[in-house]
């Protein structure tokens, strides 16, 4: 997918003062790509509008300004996106209670390797993931993800962890999302 270029961002004022029009389209972008795995697992396929979005939300609450911030924002979000035939996404291991939190990602140290996004034919890709994110005690509880499915589009998302096996199929919405994302390729 094609990165977000600086180009392509409002100054921070500007996308306040129509935020309210994008923050509506870019929560229906959001919600197409948006998969549930189980009761703790949710996946957020990236694209160029939700990362377009990510910025400029961390610009506006931020008032970021300085042309190497912006860079860096630019930099770091777009580490997101998934290249040619390749998904990206973020996974938000979702857990209410912090002292309970403490102790899953601890014993789920081994989850990222465990995930995967299942094919048509039902070859299962394995997610690669972003070692900064997984440290020697225990997991972050958003783990940055990419699925290189050449460019095919999955049917079903899932982890065979023991603690956490769980399989969601996709919704036509969902795999017609994912399918114009990996169209876009550069």
């Amino acid at each position: 997918m094609r990165p977000l270029e600086r180009s392509q961002l409002l100054d921070y004022q500007t996308y306040a003062e129509e935020r309210d029009d994008h923050r509506s389209r870019i929560m229906r972008a959001k919600n197409a790509r948006r998969v549930h795995v189980g009761p703790h697992l949710t996946f957020l396929f990236e694209n160029h509008d939700t990362i377009w979005y990510q910025i400029q939300e961390m610009m506006r609450v931020e008032h970021i300004v300085k042309e190497a911030d912006i860079a860096h924002e630019l930099g770091t979000y777009n580490e997101l996106l998934g290249g040619p035939g390749e998904l990206g996404c973020t996974l938000l291991i979702e857990i209410e209670s912090p002292e309970e939190r403490a102790v899953w990602l601890k014993k789920w140290l081994p989850l990222p390797h465990h995930l995967y996004a299942e094919l048509e034919d039902g070859t299962r890709v394995p997610a690669s993931f972003d070692p900064r994110q997984v440290g020697e005690e225990r997991l972050s509880s958003v783990q940055y993800l990419k699925f290189q499915t050449g460019g095919r589009v999955p049917v079903a998302i899932g982890s065979d962890f023991e603690e956490l096996k769980a399989h969601t199929l996709l919704t036509e919405a969902q795999r017609k999302a994912l399918s114009v994302d990996l169209s876009q390729d550069n």
